[in-house]
């Protein structure tokens, strides 16, 4: 039986950090699918579409990797696909709290799927997608912090 599992987010935009956890977790679970969400409340900078695009291009070439959009109840898009898991990263101890309680939700709905908390490497454990585009918004050089592509789309988003 293949282990599968669910890494969750809005990704507005992708950022290194976020690749990480996609390319670690895969070392762990036999498939991994990166579920956008379209999560309308946050009002994203980028369209579904484009932040799925954004997400493909930086992990082109993975193996056992599938990007795709969701929208609707997460523990029900998890039993869908047959995953066992959802991933969640953990930046700092100031995540942990919301982190918490939404594992303890979605354990409540469904207790056969387990939530995985995964730190991000050092280097990127203060990255957020708020940052990246507050300091894009600027002017400011994001281009350590993203993938390559995702500068570019940046740069076109804010006239830059």
């Amino acid at each position: 039986m293949k282990r599968i599992a669910v890494y969750p987010g809005t990704f507005d935009p992708v950022t290194n950090g976020h690749v990480d956890l996609a390319e670690r977790s895969l070392r762990m679970f036999d498939s991994v699918i990166v579920a956008v969400a379209a999560n309308p409340k946050k009002q994203p900078l980028f369209e579904l579409s484009e932040r799925i695009a954004m997400f493909k291009k930086a992990t082109k070439g993975y193996r056992n990797l599938v990007i795709e959009g969701f929208d609707g109840l997460l523990v029900d898009y998890v039993k869908e696909r047959k995953a066992v898991a959802i991933i969640r990263g953990l930046r700092a101890v100031s995540d942990f709290e919301h982190e918490m309680q939404m594992a303890l939700m979605n354990r409540r709905l469904d207790n056969n799927i387990e939530t995985v908390f995964m730190m991000p490497n050092e280097e990127y454990s203060f990255i957020t997608s708020t940052i990246v585009k507050e300091a894009a918004s600027y002017g400011g050089d994001v281009s350590s912090l993203v993938p390559r592509g995702v500068v570019e789309k940046l740069r076109k988003r804010f006239g830059r």
